[in-house]
């Protein structure tokens, strides 16, 4: 069975999206079959793996995009997974295992004009939908934006374990914070509607500190987090296996110019003219490296 894994902070701008495409094509490098669920309305992943020509096509009428399963309801997820979603300029796939379920901009009309069964929320119709493939992958990767709003609540209710990115500030530990409050609240809200075979809600299993810049002295910030994930252990509101992951990913000039090019950064060349200062790339990828193989013995 697949490992459902979703990734959010209730701080926005902590580096989640370069965090969960870099880790999803790692783990498809590893040979693990990889699915990646865009549930952010700014749609960053979609547009980083499709690149703009590919996604405007799905935004200029929500084609094929996630909210299609909501409104007009005739789509499946199983109609929306994009195979091998990263290419070339030539359109040849170069990234094999790595599938997307895009969103669009019209992802926004689930939390404000969707109005549904009031006795089938959006998170149930999703599970219902996910589980006719989820025994297709060995990972299944959602990309939450920072609130448990409808979208959100998709991925966490489907997920088995949460992953929370954060930066070394103060921002960062009262996003976590307040993530595990609404986790909570939320478990209890949607309690009734879970099956016995999806098991336990899911919990904060880990904290990845990300785009860590050059310089940046983090042992107070990691000290504090670490105090704050101890209370939460105690108090059973984490995982008890919950951790600050040893893996810490730095801040790089590529992982920007990736975004630009529509690839991870482990497929940007590193002899090309798009190659960062030596050693840079090498040591970014390598975190991304290090993350996804200790995100695969995490669950081991």
């Amino acid at each position: 069975m697949a490992r459902k894994i979703s990734f959010i902070n209730y701080k926005g701008g902590v580096g989640k999206t370069s965090l969960i495409v870099n880790t999803a094509a790692c783990l498809a490098k590893l040979g693990k079959r990889v699915l990646l669920f865009d549930f952010d309305t700014q749609s960053n992943s979609s547009i980083w793996l499709l690149r703009l020509e590919r996604w405007n096509k799905i935004n200029a009428n929500g084609e094929g995009a996630f909210f299609s399963i909501f409104e007009p309801g005739t789509a499946k997820v199983k109609d929306l997974v994009i195979k091998d979603v990263v290419e070339d300029k030539n359109g040849q796939k170069i990234l094999p295992g790595l599938d997307l379920v895009p969103t669009a901009f019209n992802l926004v009309d689930l939390e404000s004009e969707y109005q549904g069964d009031p006795k089938r929320p959006p998170y149930v119709v999703f599970q219902e939908q996910l589980a006719e493939i989820e025994n297709d992958y060995d990972f299944i990767l959602f990309d939450c934006p920072p609130n448990i709003l409808r979208a959100s609540q998709c991925g966490v209710f489907v997920s088995n374990e949460i992953y929370v990115p954060s930066n070394p500030d103060a921002l960062s530990l009262i996003g976590f914070t307040l993530l595990v409050e609404k986790l909570g609240k939320f478990h209890q809200l949607s309690a009734s509607f879970r099956k016995a075979s999806m098991g336990v809600p899911a919990q904060v299993q880990g904290v990845i500190f990300n785009s860590i810049k050059s310089g940046v002295d983090i042992e107070v910030p990691k000290m504090r987090m670490q105090l704050r994930l101890n209370q939460f252990r105690t108090a059973k509101r984490v995982a008890p296996t919950a951790k600050i992951f040893e893996t810490q990913i730095r801040d790089a000039m590529i992982v920007r110019r990736a975004v630009t090019l529509g690839l991870p950064v482990l497929l940007i060349s590193q002899d090309g003219p798009d190659a960062p200062a030596p050693g840079t790339a090498d040591n970014v990828v390598g975190d991304y490296r290090k993350l996804a193989t200790e995100i695969v013995r995490h669950g081991q």
